[in-house]
């Protein structure tokens, strides 16, 4: 998605595949946990931003759903705190020689929260089903050549090349997460999704709330709550009165502004942010007339303080970036070619005969730093000669329009990202899943492609570069900054950590009561 996602101390992101194997090598760890004690920790109430516009994990882009469908499904492996990739589903995993084959051996007795054994059937129809339907999640596969289950616990991919991130493709996040075939054929998955995760969806209530109950029939540690309610919040003051008032134990929409008072006297409140694997920029449709033009695109860029931009947006919550990846991470590329330069910018838009230009900026409700960041824009365009009309829409109207290309331009973010790929191919790749706003440059598309399938780190990071730099130089993103991670909770939350990929598990917190 855009999943929408650096202030502190930084996680450096994982190597793709260090905590995989190297041809040959192989992976066994039981990591189960302890599956007994049932316990009753009553339900945690949790307000969320925004509504997810479904929950169907295969077909949903929207991170309010991720949220929800962190704690409903599993995957076949999963990354840890510090990033790196081990063991759900499958309990280990080898590779060929070759590295063209990959067998993982699934975890015995496991169920889905309906009862129903979870086997490698179901791994083979989840991932064949993203495959085949071209799902939003199909360009992880895109190395893959087969996917075969043997017997019910072992599941073997084939691939046509070398797959360093494949492990950060199969369990980066819950959009590959393994689905129920009859709950996917039934159309129950959009409202109730039957998954394999800690938590079962209990009811939905559109507008207001998500109910989960804690299943049973989880394979891991049985949670300590008795059920998580996601209730949404659009206003983050809102959201703050009620995790102070008692309403809800957790949130992580908090007013941004309030952040830093909070952190030193929270009172009740406990505040934390951990710098994000995320970053939010601005696209510009390169499918319309005047941003086909690359100095068009390139005087956007020069006309903006970034600065300024993440300071109303994030109020220091934020460190501003010029690529994608952050600064903390092994893979981060240090390049900003843009100064907030306004006579540069207006020399660009010379260049390229427009003047009086009229830009349709499309933001939403749904992420309030897209209205705020989009008003500083619209001013800083404005003394280029550039009239921004802002457009709000709520976040299903922002999708579709999205998806049909209907907009000048748009505000977002991407949330959670691991590897390398996970931040541009998807994005910047000619016809791509997430390419939305039409751009296309055969070197870079030759560079995605290649750092796909290199196995060397060092190779493959001068890869990564080289197309950083690249779709920097283009502007196909113009890159804004890297948001902190923000969450609060009550003091009557235990056992709860806040992740730099922003995933919200609440699978070993506890409540006291």
């Amino acid at each position: 998605m855009t999943r929408s996602r650096m202030v502190g101390a930084v996680l450096a992101i994982a190597l793709a595949g260090a905590a995989g194997c190297g041809a040959g090598d192989s992976v066994d760890v039981d990591g189960a946990g302890d599956t007994g004690g049932k316990g009753s920790g009553g339900t945690l109430n949790a307000a969320i931003g925004g509504e997810p516009d479904q929950l169907d994990p295969h077909r949903t882009s929207a991170y309010y759903s991720f949220q929800v469908l962190e704690n409903v499904y599993d995957t076949l492996v999963e990354p840890g705190p510090d990033l790196r990739m081990g063991p759900s589903l499958a309990t280990k995993w080898t590779t060929s020689a070759d590295q063209l084959t990959w067998t993982f051996t699934l975890r015995e007795g496991v169920r889905f929260s309906d009862g129903s054994p979870l086997t490698s059937e179901d791994v083979v129809y989840s991932y064949e089903r993203i495959i085949s339907e071209k799902l939003n999640q199909s360009y992880r596969f895109e190395t893959v050549k087969s996917v075969t289950a043997p017997d019910p616990t072992t599941v073997v991919v084939a691939l046509t090349k070398p797959t360093p991130n494949l492990l950060a493709s199969l369990g980066g996040f819950k959009g590959v997460a393994i689905v129920d075939k009859a709950n996917v054929e039934s159309g129950a998955i959009k409202t109730k999704p039957v998954g394999s995760g800690p938590f079962a969806v209990a009811g939905y209530t559109s507008g207001d709330s998500i109910q989960l109950t804690r299943n049973d029939n989880y394979w891991g540690a049985k949670p300590k709550l008795d059920g998580v309610r996601f209730t949404f919040v659009k206003d983050p003051t809102v959201a703050l009165q009620n995790l102070r008032g008692g309403e809800v134990q957790w949130t992580d929409n908090l007013p941004p502004q309030q952040v830093a008072a909070l952190k030193e006297n929270g009172g009740d409140v406990t505040v934390e942010s951990r710098s994000s694997t995320d970053y939010w920029y601005l696209a510009l449709n390169e499918g319309r007339k005047p941003y086909d033009d690359v100095n068009v695109r390139r005087a956007i860029a020069f006309a903006l303080d970034r600065d300024a931009i993440a300071k109303a947006a994030k109020f220091g919550q934020a460190t501003v970036n010029q690529t994608a990846i952050p600064k903390g991470s092994s893979w981060h590329f240090e390049y900003a070619p843009y100064r907030h330069d306004p006579a540069q910018a207006r020399q660009l838009l010379g260049q390229a005969g427009v003047s009086g230009l009229k830009l349709d900026l499309m933001v939403t409700t749904e992420y309030p730093e897209t209205v705020s960041a989009a008003q500083v824009i619209a001013a800083q365009l404005k003394d280029v000669g550039i009239t921004v009309k802002i457009r709000t829409l709520d976040f299903a109207q922002w999708l579709d329009e999205q998806g049909r290309g209907a907009f000048d331009a748009f505000l977002l973010g991407w949330l959670g990202n691991i590897d390398p790929d996970e931040f541009y191919y998807a994005q910047h790749r000619t016809g791509a899943t997430f390419n939305f706003h039409k751009y296309s440059n055969p070197t870079v598309d030759r560079l995605l492609d290649a750092g796909r399938t290199e196995t060397d780190p060092a190779a493959r990071k001068r890869t990564y570069d080289q197309a950083a730099k690249q779709i920097v130089d283009d502007a196909s993103y113009v890159y804004l900054y890297n948001p902190d991670v923000v969450q609060g909770w009550s003091k009557q939350v235990t056992g709860y950590q806040v992740r730099s990929d922003r995933a919200i598990r609440f699978r070993d917190v506890g409540l006291d009561r």
